[in-house]
């Protein structure tokens, strides 16, 4: 974990107030519809691929996960929708919610259209708990007194009751990402997008964030586009999984997991169903031809 100061652009992404290119006209069950997304990067002159005609609809509240090979454009998708990059062909676009205004009606603050949260922990050393998850609120212009009021809740929500005063070096890493989620979901983003937040984790704390995730989620059912290497962690969490190609990153398949696991859901059920393995199955052999022949690859797929 680096406490390093974040970018101002990442330090926007997560308070939400990025303004990405994305056309306020989706059809009004689908949140997100991509149409012909590449994207292309120059390196030393030369022209790299990183995806190619990704082509999408993100239903509305849905928990959408987004599986595939290292380097195949997973990040760079979820950058894109973030505003922190632009394609380089092809549109998005997006079915806004009515406008939330803050309730001092001198702030005139918008709810944000999304938030970010991060594989590093992107918390301040220099704020307490409180501060941190209140940070987008405050960016927004928010008085102290409301974006504490709004707060609190959340701090409670993500198990950090007793620690709104700490410190960021007072607390584990399991600790910091909980800040993180409190962050996201204070602020009261549309859409939530995550990039593998609990990969540095170990495997109880990320099973117990996990569960704590999906409490939170279904409490709000914001859309949530997720990011992560792990077949495990997309079929306890997501309601979909995006089964991306090596790069340039194309959809090999999606899988509807709530077809399979109904909402409510606990992680231990999910785990512990005949289901779960025929679900990990599939997944798999789509990743398998993808990786076979970097085998650097293959155990963060498997883990």
């Amino acid at each position: 974990m680096s406490d390093s100061k974040p970018s101002a652009r990442e330090t926007a992404a997560f308070a939400g107030l990025v303004k990405a290119d994305l056309r306020p006209d989706a059809p009004a069950a689908t949140k997100i519809g991509v149409r012909g997304l590449r994207k292309r990067f120059a390196v030393k002159g030369r022209p790299v691929d990183a995806l190619a005609g990704i082509d999408l609809d993100i239903r509305t509240g849905e928990f959408f996960c987004v599986v595939g090979p290292s380097g195949c454009g997973k990040t760079t998708l979820l950058r894109i929708l973030a505003g922190l990059d632009t394609q380089t062909a092809g549109d998005i676009r997006v079915s806004r919610d009515q406008p939330v205004q803050a309730s001092n009606p001198q702030t005139s603050a918008e709810r944000p259209l999304n938030a970010m949260i991060f594989q590093e922990q992107s918390i301040f050393p220099w704020m307490n708990v409180r501060d941190n998850v209140a940070f987008g609120l405050k960016a927004r212009g928010i008085p102290r007194n409301e974006r504490y009021r709004i707060v609190e809740p959340y701090v409670r929500k993500v198990g950090l009751e007793g620690f709104a005063d700490a410190l960021p070096h007072q607390l584990s890493g399991g600790m910091k990402q909980r800040v993180s989620i409190a962050r996201a979901f204070a602020n009261d983003p549309e859409i939530l997008l995550m990039d593998e937040p609990f990969a540095a984790l170990d495997e109880q704390t990320k099973l117990i964030l996990q569960t704590e995730l999906i409490r939170i989620w279904e409490e709000t059912r914001k859309t949530v586009v997720y990011v992560t290497h792990s077949i495990d962690e997309a079929i306890v969490l997501s309601d979909r999984i995006m089964v991306m190609s090596a790069r340039p990153g194309r959809i090999k398949e999606i899988i509807d997991v709530a077809d399979v696991f109904a909402r409510p859901r606990l992680v231990e059920t999910v785990k512990s169903s005949p289901q779960y393995g025929e679900v990990f199955g599939r997944v798999w052999a789509l990743l398998r031809d993808e990786v076979v022949g970097r085998p650097e690859q293959l155990l963060s797929h498997v883990r």
